[in-house]
Protein backbone atom coordinates (compact mmCIF):
# COMPACT_ATOMS: atom_id res chain seq x y z
CA UNK A 1 0.00 0.00 0.00
CA UNK A 2 1.38 3.28 -1.03
CA UNK A 3 1.41 6.17 1.60
CA UNK A 4 2.51 9.72 1.38
CA UNK A 5 4.61 10.63 4.52
CA UNK A 6 6.37 13.67 4.25
CA UNK A 7 4.89 17.51 5.04
CA UNK A 8 4.34 19.01 1.94
CA UNK A 9 4.32 15.88 -0.07
CA UNK A 10 1.53 14.31 -2.35
CA UNK A 11 -0.94 11.92 -1.41
CA UNK A 12 -2.62 9.70 -3.95
CA UNK A 13 -6.01 9.75 -5.16
CA UNK A 14 -5.71 5.69 -4.28
CA UNK A 15 -4.79 6.82 -0.52
CA UNK A 16 -6.70 9.23 0.11
CA UNK A 17 -9.61 7.10 -1.24
CA UNK A 18 -8.91 4.29 0.99
CA UNK A 19 -8.55 6.64 4.42
CA UNK A 20 -11.88 8.06 3.40
CA UNK A 21 -13.22 4.42 3.31
CA UNK A 22 -11.65 3.36 6.23
CA UNK A 23 -13.18 6.25 7.99
CA UNK A 24 -16.47 6.10 6.60
CA UNK A 25 -16.77 2.33 7.91
CA UNK A 26 -16.87 3.47 11.23
CA UNK A 27 -18.87 6.70 10.82
CA UNK A 28 -21.43 4.63 8.80
CA UNK A 29 -21.55 1.91 11.60
CA UNK A 30 -22.71 5.10 13.86
CA UNK A 31 -24.60 7.35 11.38
CA UNK A 32 -26.54 4.26 10.35
CA UNK A 33 -27.37 2.91 14.28
CA UNK A 34 -28.35 6.53 15.03
CA UNK A 35 -30.90 7.24 12.40
CA UNK A 36 -32.51 3.40 12.84
CA UNK A 37 -32.83 4.10 16.63
CA UNK A 38 -33.99 7.82 16.28
CA UNK A 39 -36.55 7.37 13.16
CA UNK A 40 -37.76 3.64 15.20
CA UNK A 41 -38.49 5.70 18.07
CA UNK A 42 -40.18 8.07 16.69
CA UNK A 43 -37.82 11.12 17.52
CA UNK A 44 -37.75 14.32 15.78
CA UNK A 45 -35.27 15.25 12.85
CA UNK A 46 -32.52 17.29 15.14
CA UNK A 47 -32.42 14.33 17.98
CA UNK A 48 -32.06 12.16 15.04
CA UNK A 49 -29.51 13.39 13.25
CA UNK A 50 -27.79 14.42 16.88
CA UNK A 51 -27.59 10.86 17.88
CA UNK A 52 -26.72 9.40 14.65
CA UNK A 53 -23.79 12.53 14.84
CA UNK A 54 -22.34 11.61 17.82
CA UNK A 55 -22.57 7.53 17.05
CA UNK A 56 -20.77 8.43 14.16
CA UNK A 57 -18.10 9.93 15.98
CA UNK A 58 -18.08 7.18 18.59
CA UNK A 59 -17.59 4.71 16.42
CA UNK A 60 -15.08 6.46 13.77
CA UNK A 61 -12.70 6.87 16.90
CA UNK A 62 -13.39 3.53 18.04
CA UNK A 63 -12.74 1.74 14.37
CA UNK A 64 -9.50 4.07 14.30
CA UNK A 65 -8.02 3.29 17.92
CA UNK A 66 -8.53 -0.31 17.07
CA UNK A 67 -5.78 -1.08 14.70
CA UNK A 68 -3.84 1.22 17.21
CA UNK A 69 -4.51 -0.44 20.36
CA UNK A 70 -3.44 -3.60 18.41
CA UNK A 71 -0.12 -1.69 17.44
CA UNK A 72 0.79 -1.87 21.39
CA UNK A 73 0.08 1.75 21.96
CA UNK A 74 -1.61 2.89 25.41
CA UNK A 75 -5.25 3.95 25.22
CA UNK A 76 -4.64 7.31 25.79
CA UNK A 77 -2.21 7.66 23.51
CA UNK A 78 -4.41 5.93 21.07
CA UNK A 79 -7.38 8.14 21.67
CA UNK A 80 -5.01 10.95 20.63
CA UNK A 81 -3.68 9.17 17.33
CA UNK A 82 -7.71 8.75 16.26
CA UNK A 83 -8.54 12.41 17.25
CA UNK A 84 -5.90 13.04 15.43
CA UNK A 85 -6.71 11.38 12.31
CA UNK A 86 -10.10 11.35 12.10
CA UNK A 87 -11.47 14.45 13.43
CA UNK A 88 -11.74 16.52 10.72
CA UNK A 89 -12.64 13.45 8.28
CA UNK A 90 -15.71 13.00 10.50
CA UNK A 91 -16.82 16.26 10.93
CA UNK A 92 -16.82 16.60 7.09
CA UNK A 93 -18.64 13.08 6.22
CA UNK A 94 -21.33 14.18 9.01
CA UNK A 95 -21.95 17.89 7.44
CA UNK A 96 -22.41 16.13 4.08
CA UNK A 97 -24.02 12.79 5.10
CA UNK A 98 -26.80 14.55 7.18
CA UNK A 99 -26.91 17.92 4.65
CA UNK A 100 -27.60 15.39 2.13
CA UNK A 101 -30.27 13.14 4.06
CA UNK A 102 -32.21 16.30 5.57
CA UNK A 103 -32.50 17.50 2.15
CA UNK A 104 -34.35 14.26 1.20
CA UNK A 105 -38.25 14.79 1.05
CA UNK A 106 -39.84 12.78 3.73
CA UNK A 107 -36.10 10.37 4.26
CA UNK A 108 -36.21 10.98 7.83
CA UNK A 109 -39.49 10.70 8.99
CA UNK A 110 -39.60 7.50 6.11
CA UNK A 111 -38.33 5.37 8.70
CA UNK A 112 -35.83 2.06 8.85
CA UNK A 113 -38.91 0.28 6.84
CA UNK A 114 -38.83 1.95 4.38
CA UNK A 115 -36.46 1.73 0.69
CA UNK A 116 -36.52 6.09 0.73
CA UNK A 117 -35.07 6.10 3.94
CA UNK A 118 -32.30 3.08 3.02
CA UNK A 119 -31.92 4.42 -0.38
CA UNK A 120 -31.44 8.13 1.04
CA UNK A 121 -29.05 7.17 3.74
CA UNK A 122 -27.24 5.17 1.25
CA UNK A 123 -27.03 8.12 -1.40
CA UNK A 124 -25.85 10.19 1.69
CA UNK A 125 -22.82 8.31 2.71
CA UNK A 126 -21.80 7.98 -0.83
CA UNK A 127 -21.90 11.41 -1.90
CA UNK A 128 -20.14 12.23 1.72
CA UNK A 129 -17.47 9.42 0.68
CA UNK A 130 -17.08 11.46 -2.95
CA UNK A 131 -16.81 14.95 -0.87
CA UNK A 132 -14.58 13.76 1.95
CA UNK A 133 -12.19 12.14 -0.35
CA UNK A 134 -10.33 15.34 -1.44
CA UNK A 135 -9.82 16.45 1.89
CA UNK A 136 -8.44 13.73 3.25
CA UNK A 137 -5.86 13.73 0.25
CA UNK A 138 -4.96 17.44 1.48
CA UNK A 139 -4.70 16.40 5.02
CA UNK A 140 -2.56 13.41 4.21
CA UNK A 141 0.13 15.23 1.72
CA UNK A 142 0.24 17.89 4.84
CA UNK A 143 1.04 14.69 7.09
CA UNK A 144 -2.21 15.18 8.68
CA UNK A 145 -5.57 13.46 9.07
CA UNK A 146 -5.43 9.65 8.62
CA UNK A 147 -1.19 10.06 7.67
CA UNK A 148 -0.85 10.48 11.21
CA UNK A 149 -1.99 6.68 11.83
CA UNK A 150 0.12 4.86 9.01
CA UNK A 151 3.13 4.39 10.98
CA UNK A 152 0.85 2.27 13.44
CA UNK A 153 -0.60 0.55 10.55
CA UNK A 154 1.84 -2.63 9.82
CA UNK A 155 2.94 -2.02 13.88
CA UNK A 156 2.77 -5.03 16.62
Amino acid sequence: MEHAHHHGGTASWRTAAQATLHCLTGCAIGEVLGMVIGTALGWPTWPTVALAVALAFLFGYAFTMRGVLRAGVGLRAALGVALAADTVSITVMEIVDNAVMLSVPGAMEAGPGSALFWGSLAFALVVAFVLTTPVNRWLISRGRGHAVVHRYHHAG
